[in-house]
Order: C-alpha cells, then structure tokens, then sequence
C-alpha cells in the first residue's frame, strides 16, 4: 500500500527510505537548537546509553504521517538490529529488520520491498551503542522534562534528520520525528512499552523465499 510505505518512510521514496522508530516531535523543534556542549552533551550521552542498554522492548505506537494522516499497531525491538511493526487494520503493512535486511510488506498484496538495513536510519536506531560523540549528532536540546536530540549521517539518511525525545528523568524514549529533505515530517509516539521481555526469533523472520518468487 504506496501511502502506507511513503508515510512509514517518507525521505526516500519507492526504492528508499528513512523511518522512525516510534517516533514523533515536528520541524519546530528543529529551528532554535543549539549544539550540545559540556553538561548538556554529557546528559544526552547518558540519555543515549540507557536506551542502547535495553536488549529487547515490546509496545504499541501510534504513527502520523506529514498530510496527517495517523496509523497505529504494535512494534518489538530487539538489539542489535531487529525490530518488527504491524500495522493495525486496515492497513496491511508490516515491517521486519532481521540484523542483515529490512523487509517491507503488503500482507493484501503480497508483495515486499528489501533494504540492506545498513543503509537505513534503523541501523543507528538499533545499533548496540548509540555513540553521540561521532558525527551522526546534529543537535541537543536539554530541558526540565524532555532531552531533543537531532541525528543525521548523509551516507544514511541523505538529506533526513532523526528527532528523538526523551524523558529527561527517566531516559525513556517518548516519541521521534523523521524530516525529510522536503521538511516534512513523519512522527511516531510509543506507549504501554514493556523492556527486557522475552521474544521469539520468527518474530523478526524475513519470509526470503516470498520475497525472491519470480512475479
């Protein structure tokens, strides 16, 4: 479903993309933020070790995409490099990273797109440790009850940023947005998350041979 797959990934198209996890915020956080230095930096590194150190996370999320349109499901997250959406009826999305590739499927159509998750904003999303002091930082903004802090690698993203939010108490992540070079934006907000759970591998199983079926 074309505007399912362009919402869920809206920097790159029919042949890429970016995405966010979970994710949310808008471009007006993006307007105003200053570099992160000393006490700030540090903060936000903190920030980013705490969610880089959960192995394994379940929950619900609720996506909306730049025309305003919302969708909902349910996503699982396992470190490093897998994760899986399913969208919520009636869309017939879903989403698989398997460590190497990420799949995205049409279960009405049959049909599924691979990308080397490599080359996709997931793979620093999912990545063991989430290093702040590389290039990949744009942006952090340190406030009373939320850290902002903006990511982008041109060799990943192309022209997209990551906005993530986090609970500056807690560490837990909120919510993340996806701006693209169009400066629109694709937010995702993660609710009822439970950390540390048990999952099964078939949930983050790539039906390669679905994939590879001559048309």
């Amino acid at each position: 479903m074309k505007s399912d797959k362009s919402t869920l990934f809206p920097a790159m198209g029919r042949r890429q993309f970016s995405i966010g996890l979970a994710g949310l915020a808008a471009a007006s956080l993006m307007p105003g933020l200053s570099l992160a230095q000393g006490a700030d930096n540090a903060a936000a590194q903190k920030i980013a070790d705490h969610f880089s150190s959960v192995k394994t996370m379940m929950g619900e999320f609720v996506q909306f995409g730049p025309r305003g349109e919302q969708t909902g499901g349910k996503f699982f997250i396992e470190r490093p490099g897998k994760l899986r959406f399913n969208f919520e009826d009636p869309s017939p999305v879903r989403v698989i990273a398997d460590g190497n590739n990420v799949a995205i499927g049409n279960m009405k159509l049959k049909t599924w797109d691979l990308y080397p998750l490599s080359k996709t904003p997931l793979s620093l999303l999912l990545s063991s440790k989430i290093d702040l002091s590389n290039q990949t930082v744009r942006n952090v903004k340190q406030e009373t009850d939320l850290t902002t802090i903006v990511l982008g690698n041109k060799s990943v993203f192309g022209d997209s940023t990551i906005t993530m939010m986090f609970d500056s108490k807690t560490f837990d992540l909120r919510q993340w947005t996806i701006t693209d070079a169009q400066n629109k934006d694709t937010s995702v907000m993660v609710y009822n998350v439970r950390e540390g759970v048990s999952l099964d591998e078939k949930v983050f199983a790539i039906p390669y041979e679905d994939i590879r079926k001559p048309g």
